[in-house]
């Protein structure tokens, strides 16, 4: 009996396979960054990306001046930068693209690591033929996939270990397109995108936010440019935060553990012809197939970056409160919108929820505005910022349910050190007293 499998429409579909591969181009990894970004920029044209003209400039670079005269009574840290600069969406997805890359690369690189083993039964023949067939191959092939079907189907499954880039690069793509329509500056989401520490504002997405609020519009824009501004300074004063935020994000990947029976079992339904097309694949798969499983390394990877990205936020709005407080009539109402806006699931919410599969909670924010309040009219800017300084002197998780006794602990230990201080000193030898060798 003639086999009805056509070898020949095989040969043509991984001929076909091989050359979308090949024209995906760029350096071999766990993410398609040519498809994430192409993905991104037809996000981004779909929605719309009016430039920035010379008016939105100006008007961007007289609010970020004004909010950082108004930041150098609230702050220690000094302007990062000499002016303010507006970008439109594109800019924006341009601009910040190298740290995205830093940002998901690890965690996808991990999960392409976990996710190899449950890829083993489609490279070793013998598993391959063994296995339980998909429904149009069942069908070929009653008694099992003859010897030249095997030397050819274990190769192809091998390659959706690459397929999977792609699936990345969707992934991300569609992510960044979304943010790029709706971030408001570039240190919206909380972490530093860029390292220029330049006070950068979107126009557009800004022009976007302004229409749901009854609130004048240029009070909006250096309201933001306020915010904009203290992260900039935050970020450019304090070197170690960029990476700890990273590592944080490190850390969670590294506890990333892969459902590799949930990827068997998808894999075995799999139709080699979805192989040549990212998206026909994904939906293959599922979007959980690849979706990490809670583990006690994440949780607290998770716990470290909450508390560290509300330590952030809630320096921001403290800082942000004393300098508008009484020069913006509605700095009291936008500073409402902006918690609620973050409670609902802001810019941060839902670029770690689609990128990283992260889902922060925004609970600790007010605890942590509070905390720095409470620091500061205890004592000072001074001694608010100085806790920047090191990783240690920082709040942790539990000092955000309970600011005041962190607060009053410090102001104890303070006290304690001028003590000892004043104690050495009036140990000292005086270099006046008669037998002093300086005396002498």
């Amino acid at each position: 009996m003639t086999n009805p499998f056509d070898f020949n429409s095989l040969g043509a579909m991984l001929q076909q396979l091989g050359a979308m591969m090949q024209s995906q181009g760029g350096s071999p990894g766990p993410v398609n960054w040519e498809l994430a970004i192409s993905t991104a920029r037809q996000a981004v044209a779909g929605v719309g990306d009016p430039g920035v003209d010379d008016a939105q400039a100006q008007a961007t670079g007289a609010a970020v001046d004004l909010a950082e005269t108004w930041l150098d009574e609230a702050t220690d840290f000094p302007r990062a930068a000499a002016m303010g600069r507006a970008w439109s969406r594109s800019a924006w997805l341009e601009g910040t693209l190298t740290t995205w890359q830093a940002i998901v690369e690890p965690i996808a690189e991990h999960v392409a690591a976990v996710t190899s083993g449950g890829m083993q039964a489609f490279t070793d023949p013998e598993q391959l033929a063994s296995m339980d067939l998909p429904e149009p191959l069942r069908d070929a092939f009653p008694g099992g996939l003859p010897p030249e079907a095997l030397s050819m189907l274990g190769p192809l499954m091998g390659m959706a270990q690459q397929m999977g880039a792609s699936m990345f690069g969707m992934q991300v793509g569609q992510g960044l397109g979304a943010l790029a329509s709706d971030v408001l500056s570039s240190a919206d989401i909380g972490i530093p995108l860029t390292d220029d520490h330049v006070p950068t504002l979107i126009p557009a997405n800004i022009a976007a936010f302004t229409e749901d609020l009854s609130i004048d519009a240029e009070q909006v824009r250096l309201y933001l440019a306020v915010r904009e501004a203290a992260h900039q300074r935050l970020f450019a004063h304090v070197p170690w935060l960029r990476a700890r935020l990273q590592g944080a994000i490190d850390a969670y990947a590294r506890g990333i553990r892969v459902d590799t029976d949930r990827l068997t079992e998808a894999m075995g339904g799999l139709d080699p012809m979805a192989l040549s097309d990212p998206n026909r694949l994904s939906e293959l798969l599922g979007q959980d197939a690849f979706t990490p499983e809670d583990t006690p390394e994440q949780a607290a990877a998770l716990a470290r970056l909450e508390t560290l990205l509300a330590l952030v936020e809630g320096w921001v709005d403290d800082v942000v409160g004393l300098a508008c407080s009484t020069r913006l009539p509605s700095a009291d109402a936008l500073a409402e919108t902006m918690r609620r806006r973050r409670a609902a699931g802001g810019p941060a919410e839902k670029t770690f929820a689609s990128l990283i599969g992260l889902e922060l909670r925004p609970r600790a924010l007010r605890e942590a505005a509070a905390l720095w309040q409470m620091q500061r009219e205890s004592a000072g800017t001074t001694g608010r910022d100085g806790l920047w300084a090191h990783p240690d002197l920082l709040p942790t998780a539990e000092d955000l349910t309970d600011p005041a006794a962190f607060v009053e602990r410090g102001s104890l230990d303070a006290a304690l050190d001028a003590e000892l201080g004043a104690f050495g000193d009036s140990d000292a030898p005086d270099p006046d007293a008669p037998g002093s060798d300086d005396a002498r």
